[in-house]
């Protein structure tokens, strides 16, 4: 495994691939550090236990990519996932909102599980190994945070009251954001046309929207028709990410290098 993006011979192709996989590493992180602040706090034991052990496993994928990554670099995961500054992400701005009531977690859940799902599924068609075994290796725990999510959007959003109505606010707020996952960068293309990724962010979005429509229409939710919200990618982020970047790297800054 290691060094595997320096078999990527062209170095803009290889610098394009790194900052994909970043993506994927940032979301799983920030998503990761932002469920976990459910715990001690969900609905009932079972809720609270369940979104921790996602919590865990976001967090772990995201040590697993970073680690691929700095493979043969001189770095290290830690270093990698805690020294840079908060523009330098490369998250989505839909996972590093602050959670709102559970409702909202939960349809944000739902809409970045299913986007994940067809994330993985390009890198593990693709035939840039270890990376594309990874992928494999995550879909199959992936696959249980989409049934926890679904299972929990269909008991708000039909459990009578106004709990449809507080879904259906929810995905209207998270709309935009989730829209941004999608938000492409001229890396996209250089991948494309270097034939690294087969899958361009156009053709995601339209295979994430024929797998969430259903989910969401099934249980009552009107799909909204805002635009995306967009400039994660590129490292544009909110004070929300602020707040949760001073958080998070509070104690790898009090001692940089250590092992814990």
């Amino acid at each position: 495994m290691a060094g595997a993006l320096a078999a990527i011979a062209d170095a803009s192709t290889r610098a394009g691939f790194r900052e994909w996989l970043l993506r994927v590493a940032d979301d799983e992180l920030i998503i990761g550090h932002r469920h976990s602040e459910w715990t001690g706090f969900g609905p009932d034991i079972e809720s609270d236990v369940a979104f921790s052990s996602i919590a865990q496993e976001e967090v772990g994928h995201a040590r697993a990519f970073y680690a691929q990554i700095t493979a043969g670099e001189g770095d290290d995961e830690d270093h990698l996932a805690f020294a840079r500054l908060p523009g330098e992400y490369r998250h989505a701005v839909l996972v590093e909102r602050e959670n709102g009531g559970w409702e909202w977690s939960i349809v944000r859940l739902v809409l970045y599980e299913r986007f994940d799902a067809e994330r993985l599924g390009l890198l593990a068609a693709s035939a840039q190994d270890p990376f594309a075994g990874l992928a494999r290796t995550l879909l199959r725990e992936e696959r249980y945070h989409t049934l926890f999510a679904e299972a929990w959007l269909t008991r708000l959003a039909r459990g009578g009251g106004d709990g449809r109505a507080r879904v259906q606010a929810a995905l209207d707020a998270a709309w935009p954001d989730a829209l941004g996952l999608f938000e492409d960068t001229d890396v996209d293309a250089r991948l494309a046309a270097a034939g690294i990724l087969q899958g361009s962010p156009d053709a995601l979005r339209t295979a994430w929207a024929a797998a969430v429509r259903p989910v969401l229409e099934s249980s009552g939710l009107r799909i909204p028709s805002t635009p995306a919200r967009t400039g994660g990618r590129r490292g544009q982020h909110t004070p929300e990410f602020d707040r949760l970047h001073a958080q998070m790297t509070e104690v790898w800054r009090s001692e940089p290098g250590a092992r814990w």
